[in-house]
């Protein structure tokens, strides 16, 4: 089945942080915080996904508060950090959700992202993941982890379902 005709099913899309949402860096302050840096336009398109009926949610082998500020702002309330299994984790949301694994997209950028995206209906990689997570996606976007990755695959999936246009055409309506 093509990546067009398995975005026409994606209810829930579940996202790695660190190398999808983010650039994969990690930055330390010099008294060991961590710091992370999201795109603001990979933050309007989870916005634009949710106001469309997609169901979010963040599922992170990694713990760090500002993933769960991010995430707060962007009123993702399905967030999940130190996850070991992210299959797992996200069979147990389907049961939550009522949703069946066709109807899931996963995007992920390395090995420990394998198990959920195979499963997935949908798999989905930044433009940088590493290259055997590549090679199992339907959907490789052209923009990098970071820098637009996601709001790439949110506006393919929000084309493939007939919805994009009449978002654009609503905006465009407001000039």
């Amino acid at each position: 089945m093509e990546a067009r005709s398995r975005a026409t099913r994606v209810k829930l899309l579940a996202f790695d942080i660190d190398g999808v949402l983010t650039d994969g860096c990690m930055y330390y302050s010099g008294k060991g915080e961590t710091f992370k840096v999201f795109n603001v336009h990979d933050g309007f398109g989870i916005k634009l996904a949710k106001l469309s009926g997609i169901e979010v949610a963040i599922i992170s082998s990694r713990k760090s508060e500002m993933v769960a500020a991010r995430a707060a702002d962007l009123g993702i309330t399905h967030v999940y950090q130190g996850v070991p299994n992210k299959r797992t984790l996200l069979a147990g949301l389907l049961e939550k959700v009522g949703f069946g694994w066709p109807g899931v997209a996963f995007m992920g950028d390395d090995l420990v992202d394998l198990p959920a995206m195979v499963r997935s209906g949908m798999a989905l990689a930044p433009a940088n993941a590493v290259s055997q997570v590549r090679a199992h996606a339907h959907y490789v976007t052209q923009a990098k982890a970071g820098d637009g990755a996601v709001r790439e695959a949110i506006d393919y999936i929000l084309a493939a379902q007939g919805k994009l246009d009449a978002i654009v055409a609503g905006y465009v309506d407001q000039a």
